[in-house]
């Protein structure tokens, strides 16, 4: 192997392949109904979702979905609105308010199919009677500071909203809805993707307090007032609005792994899976993966040269600066912190919507080499570290991966090559 950067982004390439709309919408399509097909969805794989879907749906359809800018793909009969990520925007509020406008007034012989993808807790945002679309872009912003796991984060959302927590397939009743759900979620738990738009969970407003207070979250006066009162409670799971209705995961980060260590093998290269559910601070995840790599790297163990490391998960970031970065950037400079020096390993981390954080960038790569170039570039690894700065630390020494947006979104991928 003379290119490790190209072996590992063939990798990355499988992983998004194996979560390919297409494939995935085309072996879960329901039943025809009676009356009206009325798309729906959400989420930065929600276009591409979408135009899959009419490729295999044969009958008549009505729809809308919301993405983020960037992120559309040609529909001919279903309309396609972009809104703001990860911080939302008016353009996101008026897509919410044409969502739950679509499903009104449908009746038992119609057919909603949601198609759902993460990010789409931002792409919806719909405050409660009595808050503001400026509480809501605040409550984002704090959950996305406080290192928060996305279970967390999620049901927060779910209180402060009218379309999230099961409440847009209520709104749909008595039509029957099918959620085709692409998981960024550790652990598929399909209520949580997108914050559950047309799939109800059991967290309560309790559970969404306690969250708060464990991360030190500072919300908006009203916001906090709406959470302790039972207006803000969602649907539960037993509410009869939703018997009818069907859930399913039709892409996750557990296949999209078997399918990238398929093709490590491929190319003959052993690969482990560590787990598709790793979550926790990205730079402390990034320095146990760092020490596994460099157990490898010089004594052979756990496993045996060369070997691909994978793993997935959403791992999160405390924010204690205003630098440039994203959990994957952020997870990939720790590590090159943790092995700066060995020689053997290469690795990549990514997401696979194709962003990590706010910038253009999925992730980045990383070698043994990589803290003593950006020592030469005039960067400090471990200052920019601190300063969540992993974007500007990685740009330095032209180590960015930007493959652009790759029309799905199973959470993040990070591939480890030690040889």
């Amino acid at each position: 192997m003379t290119d490790p950067k190209s072996f590992l982004t063939s990798i990355f390439n499988a992983a998004v392949a194996a979560a390919d709309p297409e494939k995935t919408i085309r072996d879960h399509l329901p039943a025809k109904p009676k009356g009206r097909t009325i798309v729906i969805g959400a989420g930065k794989g929600s276009a591409q979702m979408a135009a899959a879907f009419e490729k295999v749906w044969d009958g008549p359809i009505d729809g809308l979905v919301v993405t983020r800018y960037g992120y559309g793909a040609r529909c001919e009969r279903i309309e396609i609105i972009e809104a703001a990520h990860p911080v939302p925007d008016a353009a996101g509020l008026e897509a919410s308010r044409r969502l739950l406008e679509k499903v009104r007034g449908l009746t038992a012989d119609d057919l909603v199919v949601a198609l759902i993808s993460g990010g789409g807790s931002a792409l919806l945002p719909s405050p409660a009677p009595g808050l503001t679309l400026a509480d809501e872009i605040a409550v984002n912003e704090a959950l996305l500071a406080s290192g928060a796991p996305i279970a967390a984060m999620n049901a927060i959302r779910k209180h402060v909203s009218t379309i999230k927590g099961g409440r847009l397939a209520a709104a749909a009743h008595p039509a029957r809805v099918v959620s085709l759900v692409v998981s960024d979620i550790p652990g598929d738990n399909p209520a949580l993707v997108a914050s559950g738009p047309t799939v109800p969970d059991t967290g309560s407003r309790v559970d969404a307090l306690a969250s708060i207070a464990a991360y030190g979250m500072k919300l908006p006066a009203s916001v906090m007032a709406h959470i302790q009162s039972p207006a803000a409670d969602a649907p539960r799971p037993d509410d009869p609005r939703f018997a009818g209705n069907e859930v399913h995961l039709t892409a996750s980060a557990g296949v999209s792994l078997e399918a990238a260590a398929a093709e490590a093998k491929r190319q003959g290269i052993e690969a482990v899976i560590l787990s598709d559910a790793i979550e926790g601070e990205a730079r402390e995840v990034g320095g146990v993966h760092a020490a596994i790599a460099r157990e490898v790297a010089t004594r052979n163990r756990p496993f045996r040269k060369p070997v691909l490391i994978l793993s997935g998960g959403e791992t999160t970031v405390t924010l204690r600066a205003k630098g440039k970065g994203g959990r994957n950037s952020e997870f990939l400079l720790a590590f090159a912190i943790g092995i700066d020096g060995v020689d053997g390993i290469h690795a990549l981390a990514a997401d696979t919507d194709g962003i990590d954080g706010s910038e253009n960038n999925a992730g980045a790569f990383a070698d043994g080499s990589t803290v003593a170039r950006m020592r030469v570039a005039g960067v400090d690894a471990k200052a920019m570290l601190a300063g969540n700065n992993a974007w500007t630390a990685f740009n330095a020494v032209d180590d960015l991966f930007v493959p652009g947006p790759t029309g799905t979104n199973v959470n993040d991928l990070r591939a480890i090559l030690v040889r």
